[in-house]
């Protein structure tokens, strides 16, 4: 089964990536995990961070003439912003040594882990937390997840996200995100993706995109932060992955789990979400046809039934809040002072919502990659690949 873990901080030497569970035989490069690393860099409304920022997942074990070996696989993660400022953070981020006279942040940002990871951790600087918990961690997390986005794709089963709102800019209802997402997805989830990221807030609607856009420069000038909700489309999946018969197996929680697990991220959505308490049964629950095989004539359901998938688009929703570092600063208590003062800005985006898209793509992946190995099982791509072919032919 799938299992990653990341490693590193903020401004540390680097991020450190494990991946448990990759069956050998299947073709992976440093190159093909770039593509969504670079992709996670891009969007409008991105700091200045992003300028110098070219990351790059270096592997280090579990490939071998570009296929997996089926051993754990490494990966290492130069940080920029610590090989840029040799004078700084390489002092302040020091493993060995006393803290002599690095600055103590005492001052927690409200939205931010800052205040509540210092009354866990008992520290008496905000230092570690800040650097732990930043988004910053995504960029090894995608190059981890990637593993799995490859692994599914090799079955035909593939990912693609868009923004549907930021801010208050957005569609109006459900059936115009679908008029506009659900042509691409016909052909493929990543037909979705390829296209949204022809804009750079990662919007199908070229209007919608341009309202975006003026959106985030009238904030930034305010000096505040903007969110949103984005979508994420899974197609080709077979029906019956996940489980209906333990909590702990029901696919829909723990895509849902995925997507909370990311920096940020305040709600889920499947298929017709919040709208389904909204209207009546039968406006909401998807018919069944046969058509050579059960299909449905609608997917309100996103999907998922029962925890399992029905063969149809799994769509998910993620809302994102407003980053909380701002220009303009918010209230907060100093740790030391219990003073009332001014928060600090520490540089960031304004709006990160179209680069959280990419990580949203990403972490769903180990969650499905492990509903396809719970099915089919199998040590090496070969034999993953025969048996669920063989469903296949069999439907």
């Amino acid at each position: 089964m799938f299992r990653y873990f990341t490693a590193g901080e903020s401004h540390g030497p680097e991020l450190t990536g494990i991946v448990e569970g990759a069956p050998a035989g299947l073709t992976l490069t440093e190159d093909y995990i770039e593509t969504h690393l670079v992709r996670r860099q891009q969007g409008y409304g991105r700091g200045g961070r992003m300028a110098f920022e070219k990351d790059r997942a270096i592997i280090g074990s579990g490939v071998r003439f570009s296929k997996t070996t089926g051993a754990p696989i490494s990966f290492s993660m130069v940080n920029r912003a610590f090989e840029k400022d040799k004078s700084n953070w390489p002092k302040v981020m020091a493993k060995d040594g006393e803290r002599g006279d690095v600055e103590r942040i005492t001052l927690p940002r409200p939205g931010h882990a800052d205040l509540v990871g210092v009354q866990k951790y008992g520290f008496d600087d905000i230092r570690p937390v800040i650097e732990r918990s930043s988004a910053r961690e995504t960029a090894m997390r995608v190059a981890c997840c990637t593993v799995a986005r490859r692994f599914l794709l090799e079955l035909g089963i593939e990912i693609g996200g868009h923004v549907i709102q930021l801010g208050s800019v957005g569609y109006s209802s459900w059936e115009d995100v679908r008029k506009a997402a659900d042509p691409l997805a016909n052909t493929g989830a990543e037909a979705v993706y390829k296209a949204a990221d022809e804009s750079d807030v990662r919007c199908l609607d070229s209007t919608l995109s341009d309202q975006m856009r003026e959106e985030i420069k009238v904030r930034r000038k305010e000096g505040t932060s903007l969110g949103g909700i984005y979508e994420i489309i899974i197609t080709g999946l077979p029906a019956g992955l996940g489980s209906y018969v333990h909590w702990d197996r029901k696919l829909d929680g723990q895509l849902a789990q995925a997507i909370l697990s990311t920096q940020a991220m305040k709600g889920v959505e499947i298929g017709y979400g919040f709208e389904a308490g909204r209207n009546p049964g039968h406006q909401v629950h998807d018919e069944i046809e046969w058509n050579g095989r059960f299909s449905r004539k609608t997917n309100r359901a996103g999907g998922l039934e029962g925890g399992m998938t029905t063969g149809m688009p799994i769509i998910l929703r993620g809302v994102m809040k407003p980053i909380p570092t701002m220009l303009k600063p918010l209230k907060t208590a100093d740790l030391d002072t219990k003073e009332e003062q001014d928060t600090r800005y520490e540089r960031s985006d304004v709006c990160a919502l179209p680069r959280a898209v990419v990580v949203a793509e990403s972490v769903v992946a180990p969650v499905l990659a492990n509903a396809v190995l719970e099915k089919f099982g199998g040590d090496s791509m070969e034999e993953i690949l025969n048996r669920y072919r063989s469903l296949n032919d069999n439907e």
